[in-house]
């Protein structure tokens, strides 16, 4: 006579039976296909539905490879798609619509003359040579470049606001690093860093302070969006038709944005425009023969040449040294090799008055 436990023992092994034959047969229908990582909610009981999900999905794939390739065509819009899903391309002409009305909003904007109606003490050579400077700082501390810019942002709004001795004005510059750091690095530099790099000329309680003060008088509003952050779009479609390496057109069109940073007659211009001029130089310096503006950047920037003639012969000027001859950090940071050396590359003295005009037929 069987006991009790013979006849658990004979009514488990059928069962573990049949699902070894229902498991054999799933992976029958699978093939040797590899299992995909599915998410937490697409789980299904295997038991039940399994057999039935593992034909569904042979009937998906089947219909997939029947499908034929879709043809993207090439425009500013769906450029970014194309060559980066990471970049939003289906929304990123709302992005850019935000980025250009907070660009001119009053609170992310410096005044364009704070020097002349706002300091006493301070000018407009001693700016850029803070500037040049903070070139280096950030070179030091392999910071972004997104930092950089912040940085000089910062300044010139606080200057626009407060009174500044030219004493303090350095100090005004590693504190609003320190800033810019804290909000761009992953890994910022310490205050005792940049009390050493100023020769602890100023101490880490000054630093401090001075922090304290630029955060209230900007009102914490630290974010929007700088000339780098339109350049990075621009050069997408600027690189197009251009006998360059990408690389070399952005290490060019980067060299010439950081320029503008040490120009106060650059202040008065939104970071769009900037970055717009930055390319066109570069198409220019890159193609001398050719318009350096056609139709795709028009619709893409929303400028024409005439827009921004002030202000690619104010960055030429300074390419040229024509304009801050004497500030060299960023001349320098850019003859490097990891940069192509593009602080070499040769350029016209003068930009044809013909290209800052504008038609159909230019494109």
């Amino acid at each position: 006579m069987a006991t009790a436990s013979e006849n658990n023992t004979n009514t488990t092994r059928p069962q573990r039976e049949a699902k070894k034959r229902a498991a054999a047969a799933i992976c029958q229908l699978h093939g040797n296909a590899k299992k995909k990582r599915v998410v937490l909610g697409d789980l299904t009981n295997v038991t039940d539905a399994a057999a039935a999900v593992a034909v569904s999905d042979i009937q998906k794939q089947k219909k997939i490879k029947l499908q034929k390739p879709v043809v993207t065509v090439s425009t500013p819009e769906n450029v970014d798609e194309r060559s980066d899903p990471q970049l939003c391309g289906p929304y990123v002409s709302d992005i850019y619509e935000y980025l250009c009305g907070m660009e001119v909003l009053p609170c992310k904007r410096p005044l364009p003359d704070y020097i002349q109606k706002v300091q006493k003490d301070v000018n407009a050579n001693m700016r850029g040579v803070l500037v040049d400077w903070l070139v280096e700082v950030a070179e030091e501390y392999k910071l972004v470049s997104d930092t950089l810019y912040f940085c000089v942002a910062y300044i010139d709004r606080f200057l626009s606001l407060n009174v500044l001795s030219r004493q303090r004005l350095q100090l005004l510059g590693v504190a609003a690093m320190l800033i810019a750091s804290k909000y761009e690095e992953i890994k910022p530099p310490e205050v005792e860093d940049f009390c050493y790099i100023t020769d602890n000329t100023y101490s880490k309680e000054e630093v401090v302070n001075m922090e304290a003060d630029i955060l209230k008088a900007l009102k914490f509003e630290l974010g929007g969006p700088t000339v780098k952050t339109f350049l990075r779009r621009f050069c997408r479609v600027g690189q197009e038709g251009i006998d360059a390496s990408d690389l070399q057109f952005d290490f060019l069109s980067c060299y010439l944005a950081e320029l503008s940073l040490l120009d106060y007659n650059c202040v008065k211009f939104v970071p769009s425009l900037v970055a717009a001029s930055v390319v066109f130089l570069t198409r220019y310096m890159l193609s001398t023969k050719t318009h350096p503006w056609n139709s795709a950047l028009h619709q893409l920037t929303r400028y024409k040449p005439a827009d921004f003639k002030e202000c690619v012969l104010n960055i030429h000027d300074l390419y040229l040294s024509r304009r801050g001859p004497s500030l060299q950090a960023v001349r320098e940071k850019y003859k490097q090799h990891k940069f192509k050396c593009v602080a070499t590359t040769p350029s016209p003295p003068e930009i044809p008055l013909s290209f800052f005009e504008f038609s159909g037929s230019d494109c």
